[in-house]
């Protein structure tokens, strides 16, 4: 009887044991998932969490690329507007160049009254005129000028033909005032052999 009281009581303990044993197991399986679960929870959180940073990042420096891009197009449509309006200034003429027009008038004026002259229709009529054709070419100069410039690099479709028409103006303009300065367009007007100015 003892024995056997003995035998049933070491069963128990090992069944007990085994039972110990096997919460122990369990216990730790769970620990081990729960603490791999929590890792994988904070490693998807810092990956959305930096989602963002990188979305920010990659709009930031699209952004610096389009400004960076959008200055020289802005440059080179407002050389290309210049251009035109130069070239458009040398072919009808320009405020400047009546407002030095005038002013050899007047000079050539007073030179006739004062007596340093005796050509009154060079000092009142010439000058002048040569005057409004080399400021007609300045303008006609730095329309061409502006043009080629712009028109060294592959620019926008509008901006290369607000260049071309400016250019196209510039190189007229020169023309135009070349044949004023050299009197191509008209003779200087003449006194007939044997008249007196002002007969």
């Amino acid at each position: 009887m003892g024995t056997t009281t003995t035998e049933k009581r070491t069963d128990d303990e090992i069944a007990s044991e085994a039972d110990a044993a096997g919460k122990t197991a369990t216990d730790n399986a769970t620990e081990d998932a729960r603490e791999n679960a929590t890792e994988t929870v904070e490693e998807t959180a810092a990956d959305k969490s930096g989602e963002p940073g990188d979305a920010v990042a990659a709009e930031a420096d699209a952004h610096s690329e389009d400004a960076a891009r959008t200055a020289p197009g802005i440059a080179a449509g407002a050389g290309a507007v210049v251009a035109a309006g130069l070239g458009l200034a040398s072919v009808t003429g320009t405020w400047l160049g009546t407002l030095m027009a005038e002013r050899q008038t007047v000079v050539g004026q007073i030179n006739l009254q004062a007596h340093r002259t005796t050509d009154q229709i060079a000092a009142v009529y010439g000058t002048p005129w040569h005057t409004t054709a080399l400021v007609n070419g300045v303008f006609a100069l730095l329309a061409v000028i502006v043009a080629a410039v712009v028109l060294t690099r592959p620019r926008a479709t509008w901006v290369r033909a607000v260049a071309w028409g400016g250019l196209a103006l510039g190189v007229l303009g020169l023309f135009i005032s070349a044949g004023m300065y050299l009197d191509l367009f008209a003779s200087m007007p003449s006194i007939p052999t044997g008249a007196a100015p002002g007969a």
